[in-house]
């Protein structure tokens, strides 16, 4: 008969071997993995420790060995197993990433699982886990601007610096107009939100006319001072400076970001700055309305009151606009601006260093 090999421990390790059998937070696996170590130190041999514990003598052999192999440490740790074998080869799965981010099917502008799936010969839901793990979602595409002003760099440290350290005694302001608000009616009346059933509206709608919103948002306190006009020319945009005028304490420094629209720009508005000292107009540049503080506003006026809204006059929606921004200036609440004009120059140069060396697709 064969004779397993003996098992000698040493009194650390007994005593290590009996902390394990005997403890309750210890993992089943290893508890049984130490009884079997415990009697096989006594002597006993692999059949009848498979009796004692109720299980097959080659779990007995193995950790055993395992044992006198490698220890303790063998015992608390299983060993590394292959798993199985995939049934997509990596040459496989590299041809659809490959295909995926460098080409394009015959009809369409990007792939689907399921054209995808018809080039490669596999399922549609091998498709899925290959674009899931490597992190490819070709239904999507983000959208970018990256700006040509010569001056880039100069206009941004001089915007953020306003931002971050606005000057001592003046006001920085954040100026912009949202035109072609829509007044939206609904062809048909909705029903309110109740339990089970979200707010409904109809997908059509009715339009009653426009209006443009001037804002200027103070970069300090969040407050806003706005109004509704008709048009946006550089009339208009004079109403509002002369607005901001009257509204503003005249011992402070004005300083107004505005963007490049040529309205702001117009013969007659620079005569008008030229005879106000206080304005002092710091332009962002080309394709930069993103550093424009006040588009935030805007974005949350937008979700906020007009994305859902029915307005059956422009005066009704003009009202709307002017109450929210009356609500709003009750307990203004700035943006905080964190990022700093070096972060951003360097952002950019990556993504300009990436467009240029990206392959056309």
């Amino acid at each position: 008969m064969r004779i397993a090999p003996h098992v000698v421990l040493t009194r650390e390790q007994r005593t290590k071997l009996e902390v394990f059998a005997r403890g309750r937070s210890t993992p089943a696996r290893v508890v049984l993995r130490a009884r079997i170590v415990l009697l096989a130190a006594e002597g006993k041999q692999d059949l009848k420790i498979a009796h004692l514990l109720s299980i097959v003598p080659r779990t007995a052999a193995r950790w055993r060995s395992r044992f006198l192999r490698d220890g303790i440490a063998g015992l608390e740790h299983d060993a590394p197993r292959p798993g199985r074998t995939p049934s997509i080869s990596p040459e496989l799965v590299r041809m659809v990433i490959a295909k995926t981010t460098r080409e394009r099917p015959a009809h369409a502008t990007h792939w689907s699982t399921r054209t995808m799936a018809a080039v490669a010969g596999i399922s549609e839901a091998s498709v899925r886990r290959i674009w899931h793990s490597h992190g490819l979602k070709p239904h999507r595409v983000e959208t970018f601007k990256l700006s040509n002003d010569p001056r880039f760099a100069e206009k941004l440290e001089d915007i953020v610096g306003l931002y971050l350290n606005p000057p001592e005694h003046a006001l920085v302001l954040s100026l912009d107009e949202k035109s072609q608000i829509q007044a939206l009616d609904r062809t048909q009346p909705g029903l309110p939100m109740k339990k089970g059933r979200a707010h409904t509206m109809t997908h059509d709608y009715k339009r009653h006319g426009t209006t443009t919103l001037f804002a200027a948002f103070n970069t300090l306190d969040g407050s806003v001072i706005a109004t509704c006009m008709e048009h946006h020319r550089h009339q208009e945009w004079l109403k509002f400076l002369r607005l901001i005028d009257h509204q503003t304490p005249a011992d402070k420094q004005l300083h107004l970001i505005v963007d490049n629209y040529a309205t702001h720009k117009h013969p007659m508005v620079q005569r008008w700055a030229a005879r106000h000292k206080r304005f002092h107009f710091h332009y962002t540049p080309t394709s930069g309305s993103w550093l424009n503080m006040v588009e935030r506003f805007f974005r949350d006026l937008t979700e906020n009151q007009l994305r859902r809204g029915v307005f059956t006059s422009v005066e009704a929606l003009q009202e709307c606009i002017l109450a929210y921004i009356e609500e709003h200036n009750r307990q203004p609440k700035p943006f905080i601006w964190t990022a700093k004009a070096t972060d951003i120059l360097e952002k950019v140069k990556r993504a300009k260093a990436k467009l240029n060396n990206s392959p056309s697709v």
